[in-house]
């Protein structure tokens, strides 16, 4: 790492350019995840700041969510989450492929149920119809990341059960294997508590939060087609979003009439 002495007179503070060498470091691997980093003293004294400009760079670092502290031991580089943004409907292989991520699903379950009330609402079918149920623990480079119920019609149901769904999204293979052009999506999401179903196959502890969603995705045409409940690692996942406010111009207040007085 290099000293600070030297860029003491950039217009960019101290504390900032520590931030951003400590986060390079981290997010190219110099720094291990759940490795211990030099403590205040040794950072202060490696790079010829103050013990202050040492705390300030690791409080934003903290809030970022790369480092996290451990009282009485020290502080320690945690692991960074995978994102998916909010921005477009696509299924989490196209998603995290993009990013060079590595995604694996490994199916525990593809079997034709009864509609319970809430999937034949969502798919609006009749209650006790025959519906498709696929159970997939969904791997991020070879560590599980999420569990997805996904729910569908009977018939798209039978036809994925020739499809290698351990490597494919299902949504892919909807449109460029069977030829039906997805629309829009509905989305809920909450967080909660893994229960022993939901973390043994996650390999975390129960109690862990989770960050769960329920998605009902349409057709072009509006149909609903397939109807999913996602169950995300909170500590690995995160989706993210870009919201815009439109305001309405403000009209300038008309101005109150002038009276002439007749002369």
């Amino acid at each position: 790492m290099s000293n600070f002495r030297t860029l003491a007179m950039s217009p960019v503070p101290l504390y900032t350019q520590l931030k951003e060498s400590l986060r390079e470091r981290i997010l190219d691997g110099t720094y291990k995840v759940h490795q211990q980093l030099p403590s205040e003293s040794e950072m202060s004294a490696l790079f010829g700041v103050s013990r202050i400009t040492v705390r300030q760079a690791l409080s934003d670092l903290q809030k970022e969510g790369l480092i996290f502290k451990i009282p009485g031991k020290g502080t320690f580089v945690a692991k960074t989450k995978a994102f998916q943004q909010l921005m477009q409907l696509e299924g989490l292989a196209e998603a995290m492929s993009r990013m060079g991520y590595e995604i694996y699903n490994q199916v525990t379950s593809h079997k034709i149920v009864p509609a319970s009330t809430t999937v034949a609402e969502r798919l609006q079918l009749e209650v006790g119809a025959p519906v498709a149920e696929i159970k997939r623990v969904r791997h991020l480079n070879r560590e599980p990341l999420s569990i997805e119920i996904t729910y569908l019609p009977a018939e798209i149901g039978e036809r994925l059960r020739k499809v290698d769904l351990a490597t494919r999204d299902i949504f892919l293979v909807l449109e460029n294997d069977f030829g039906i052009a997805l629309g829009r999506a509905d989305l809920q999401l909450d967080a909660m508590l893994a229960d022993e179903v939901l973390a043994r196959p996650l390999q975390i502890e129960e109690g862990t939060a989770l960050l769960r969603m329920e998605r009902l995705t349409h057709t072009a045409e509006g149909q609903p087609l397939d109807f999913e409940y996602l169950y995300f690692r909170g500590d690995a996942f995160q989706y993210r979003l870009q919201i815009e406010r439109h305001t309405t111009p403000h009209t300038a207040p008309a101005k109150p009439a002038t009276r002439t007085r007749k002369k």
